[in-house]
C-alpha cells in the first residue's frame, strides 16, 4: 500500500500540477491522496507513501533531489504520519479542546507573530496594511478551528481527522517554509533552481501559502473520498471498527 500511495500521489500530483508556485512551493490539490491512505491504512503508509510520492513528483518537476529531500520529503512524511496517527485515535471533547488549542498556537505562531514582527515586508509583498493582514490571518485561524468544531459536533466520526489534518498541515507547512529558506541560503546559483537566497522575511509567507492552499482540499475532499472507499471496500470499514472496539 505504501507503493500504491506513492505511485498515485506522484501521478495525480503531476497531472494536477497547474504551475502555480510561490518561492518554489506549488499549489497542491493532490495533498488529499496521502491523507486518504493515512486514514485507511495508518500513519506509516500515509507518511512513507507521501514522502516517496513527492520525491518522484519533484524529480519530474524540478529535478533537484537535495531540495526535495530537504523540504518536500521531510514535510510530507511528518504531515501525513501525524494526520494518520491522530485520525486513528479516539478524541473526546477534552482532548479535542487541547488539540484545537495546540493547533491554534501553531497557526498563531506561524501566521500572526511574523506579521507583527515583519510588518514592512508583509505590506510590501501583499500591498495590504498590517491590520488588514492581521485580520485575514485571524480569520484563517478562526475558520480552521471553527471547521474542526463544526465537524466534531455534527459529524463526530471525522473529529479526529479534522484535528489531525490541521496539526499535521501546520507542522508540515513549517518544515516546508524553513527547509526552502535554508536550502536557498546554501545552494543558490545563476543556473540553479534558486537564483538568489530567499529572504528570511518570506518564511512566514511561505508557511501561510502552504497551509492555506492545502488544508481546504484535505478537510473538504478527504472525507467524501474516504467514505467512497469504505463503500467500495467494506472490509476496510470493518477493520476500522474492530480496531476501535479493541482499544
Amino acid at each position: 500500500m505504501i507503493g500504491i500511495c506513492a505511485a498515485v500521489y506522484a501521478v495525480v500530483g503531476r497531472l494536477t500540477d497547474l504551475g502555480i508556485t510561490f518561492v518554489g512551493v506549488a499549489f497542491w490539490p493532490a495533498v488529499v491522496i496521502p491523507a486518504v491512505f493515512a486514514v485507511l491504512y495508518g500513519p506509516w503508509v500515509g507518511g512513507v507513501g507521501a514522502a516517496m510520492g513527492i520525491f518522484v513528483r519533484d524529480m519530474l518537476f524540478h529535478g533537484d533531489p537535495l531540495l526535495s529531500l530537504t523540504a518536500g520529503v521531510t514535510s510530507n512524511f511528518a504531515m501525513f504520519f501525524i494526520l494518520g496517527y491522530v485520525s486513528r485515535r479516539s478524541l473526546g471533547w477534552k482532548k479535542l479542546v487541547l488539540s484545537g488549542a495546540l493547533a491554534g498556537v501553531v497557526m498563531a505562531a506561524g501566521l500572526l507573530l511574523p506579521t507583527l514582527l515583519l510588518p514592512a515586508e508583509f505590506a510590501g509583498f501583499t500591498g495590504l496594511s498590517t491590520w488588514e493582514i492581521v485580520a485575514i490571518f485571524v480569520l484563517t485561524v478562526f475558520v480552521s478551528l471553527s471547521a474542526i468544531l463544526i465537524v466534531s459536533g455534527r459529524w463526530s466520526e471525522w473529529r479526529s481527522f479534522g484535528v489531525g489534518s490541521v496539526i499535521g498541515q501546520g507542522i508540515g507547512a513549517a518544515i516546508v517554509a524553513v527547509g526552502v529558506w535554508g536550502y536557498s541560503q546554501l545552494f543558490y546559483s545563476a543556473t540553479g533552481y534558486f537564483k538568489a537566497p530567499v529572504q528570511g522575511s518570506f518564511v512566514p509567507i511561505i508557511f501561510v501559502w502552504t497551509f492555506a492552499t492545502e488544508i481546504p482540499f484535505v478537510l473538504l475532499v478527504g472525507p467524501p473520498l474516504i467514505k467512497a472507499c469504505y463503500r467500495a471496500f467494506p472490509s476496510l470499514r470493518l477493520r476500522e471498527k474492530t480496531r476501535e472496539r479493541d482499544g
